[in-house]
């Protein structure tokens, strides 16, 4: 049965979303229809909005951070069932292939032609609206009351979840405390620099702060961001504009030789090259987890490297998807991990473009939106 809905169209690049009634076609085999309950927008939303992303399609129904519950499934579907609460998956996890098969990666490639192109495995969309087929987005397209996944992008979590917090775990949070913990892998008593606290730079803190880091400095022009960065664990915390000296030799200057550990969570690569070039020589290592702009390129000394710092990079923090985010609800759940303090606005869905101006503006963390 086809569902009408509400959904926010992205028509064209530049241009806010419309809110919309849009059809969403039954799951076909291997794929799962959900219920959308909550969620959120991330920086990653904007940049395909604006054009910039190179796999952008449109018209195409954004969003990638939800949870919901499973309303119907498609022949062969045997890991969720109609009345699952779930988080659908941007990476997802077949456990078939030579990614998930290694333990080294969670870069999961079994649909990944299909996923950037913006359409289901089987090279077709489920969203139509006034007559036009819309695209999918990172394969979970979580701007609408309704949406369909492949059967390997999908979670099923603890049912007692609250899933307006829990859909943060679909992105963001999970990107940064994956990056402290699986990437970088912080030692206790290390020294560590998060440069950009937002969602994920924030996330990346509180990693740090579990692992054990006994210094955590923070690293933003937007002193607005300090004291939530302190609260989630930052022992200090520092704005370039502040020196005439490059921010690597401060951080240098202030930890006698460089940190343990640097982050760069903005998607600058000038930033990206500060955060290796922050890093002690011998044993340093910085990891990449801001997105940049299509075509821009990093740069160092090669130098930088011979002496022993080691460049990284992490996506979804480094966590297999299907076998780790029910680990990280129940994680949230014991209060290990934070989740709630992420959440600074609630806003309608239909307030969708309200919750991009806030981003934009640095006044929000994160926004859920409620259908």
């Amino acid at each position: 049965m086809v569902i009408k809905c509400k959904a926010a169209v992205a028509w064209e690049a530049g241009k806010p979303l419309s809110i919309e009634e849009v059809e969403v076609a039954p799951p076909k085999a291997h794929e799962v229809r959900i219920k959308i309950v909550a969620t959120a927008v991330c920086h990653t939303d904007a940049y395909t909005l604006s054009g910039a992303d190179p796999e952008g399609c449109f018209p195409v129904i954004l969003g990638h951070e939800g949870a919901g519950i499973v309303e119907s499934v498609g022949e062969g579907v045997t890991k969720v069932k109609k009345g699952d609460t779930v988080i659908p998956l941007y990476i997802p996890q077949c456990g078939e292939c030579k990614f998930c098969k290694n333990p080294k990666t969670n870069l999961c490639q079994k649909i990944r032609v299909t996923q950037g192109k913006g359409v289901m495995p089987d090279g077709t969309s489920r969203f139509t609206c006034k007559g036009k087929q819309i695209y999918h987005f990172m394969g979970t397209s979580t701007f609408s009351e309704y949406t369909v996944v492949a059967d390997i992008s999908v979670a099923k979590i603890d049912a007692a979840a609250p899933l307006d917090k829990v859909c943060l775990l679909g992105c963001g949070i999970s990107t940064g405390y994956g990056a402290a913990v699986n990437t970088a892998k912080v030692e206790p008593g290390s020294t560590c620099a998060v440069f950009g606290l937002g969602g994920v730079g924030l996330a990346v803190i509180m990693g740090c702060k579990i692992a054990g880091a006994s210094r955590i400095i923070g690293i933003d022009i937007n002193k607005d961001k300090y004291a939530k960065a302190k609260e989630f664990g930052a022992t200090e915390c520092i704005s370039p504009q502040d020196s005439k000296k490059p921010i690597q030799e401060v951080l240098v200057e202030m930890t006698n030789g460089g940190v343990d550990y640097s982050f760069e969570c903005i998607g600058n690569v000038g930033v990206m090259r500060a955060a290796l070039e922050a890093c002690h020589k011998g044993w340093g290592v910085s990891v990449i987890v801001g997105v940049a702009a299509a075509g821009q390129e990093i740069s160092t000394r090669p130098f930088q490297l011979v002496t022993g710092r080691t460049w990284k990079g992490t996506a979804f923090g480094g966590w297999k998807s299907v076998d780790n985010v029910p680990k990280l609800v129940t994680e949230y759940m014991s209060k290990k991990i934070k989740v709630d303090e992420f959440v600074t606005h609630t806003l309608p869905f239909d307030k969708i473009n309200e919750a991009f101006e806030l981003m934009h503006s640095g006044k929000s963390i994160r926004t859920v939106l409620k259908f």
